[in-house]
């Protein structure tokens, strides 16, 4: 029973069943099927960070009735990095299947911002700000032109790797993560390598590549200063 579960579970999502067939009954290795798989798993890893990456963040905030150690300026950098692609997908009239997920994200990333502002006595603040934020999705979807857009596009993977930065920065300053949540950190991370590989493979842009390979080393440190607390603390004299 258990063999034949852990065949479906591979066969369902990992790879065809002459590739299973290759791998454990006649145990060869072989380059098509070993490339396919990758290709699979990197794109999970790649749909796993699109839709689940802010959500134990969001979780994590409500859990803990607190925001303490949240950078608003990473945060408000994830939120632009994630705006960019929903704004060049309305503004290109994509069919809501190709970038709902990206919806899904902006909304979860506009929930955290609110909420950072909330527990730091800024309610007010955070509804005006979602009010404006709202209308400016709206007015640049609709309005803007076409070279804003792109250049929106361009700059979302800067922004995110920006982010990244200054939630290194406050968690060295506080000398704690606070409520950093480990598992959104390991998504982005893992999200990241998929990111890698599909420009190596597919794209071939070498900026991209570079882009993401940084953002997977901040990841990395992000990673450390969680799991690592005495990596985070600054030396005392």
């Amino acid at each position: 029973m258990a063999p034949s579960a852990f065949k479906n579970f591979l066969v369902t999502f990992l790879m065809p069943e002459k590739c299973y067939e290759r791998f454990f009954v006649n145990f060869r290795m072989n380059g098509a099927c070993l490339r396919f798989v990758m290709n699979r798993v990197m794109g999970l890893l790649i749909l796993l960070d699109t839709f689940l990456a802010q959500l134990p963040q969001l979780l994590k905030i409500l859990w803990r009735r607190s925001a303490d150690g949240l950078s608003l300026t990473s945060t408000l950098l994830q939120l632009y990095a994630f705006s960019c692609p929903v704004v060049y997908a309305i503004a290109h009239h994509f069919p809501l299947f190709a970038w709902g997920e990206r919806l899904i994200t902006l909304t979860q990333t506009a929930a955290i911002v609110f909420l950072i502002l909330y527990y730091r006595g800024r309610t007010l603040t955070g509804i005006l700000f979602l009010l404006a934020f709202g209308g400016a999705i709206f007015l640049l979807a609709s309005y803007a032109a076409a070279a804003v857009v792109s250049a929106m596009q361009a700059s979302s993977l800067p922004a995110v790797i920006a982010s990244k930065v200054f939630q290194a920065g406050t968690n060295h300053s506080n000398d704690s993560t606070g409520q950093l949540s480990s598992l959104s950190v390991l998504l982005s991370w893992a999200g990241s390598l998929g990111f890698i590989f599909v420009s190596l493979q597919e794209t071939g842009n070498w900026l991209a590549t570079v882009s993401h390979t940084l953002s997977a080393c901040l990841s990395c440190v992000l990673l450390a200063q969680v799991f690592c607390p005495d990596a985070t603390k600054k030396k005392s004299e």
